[in-house]
């Protein structure tokens, strides 16, 4: 069988409050890191959540 392509990866909030978003990524097709303007309950604004590694 063929590997999956697709990788686990951690969105974490610019604001420092510990939020994250879980999403998938094709290594392979984005090789740079993902950032994305999405809701942080926490603080109740939109932030910049950053591309980090699940541990």
């Amino acid at each position: 069988m063929a590997k999956k392509n697709i990788v686990l990866i951690k969105l974490l909030s610019s604001a420092d409050t510990g939020f994250y978003y879980v999403a998938k990524k094709n290594p392979k097709k984005h090789t740079e890191k993902l950032k994305f303007t999405k809701y942080d309950p926490v603080v109740r604004k939109h932030v910049v959540f950053n591309e980090a590694k699940i541990k």
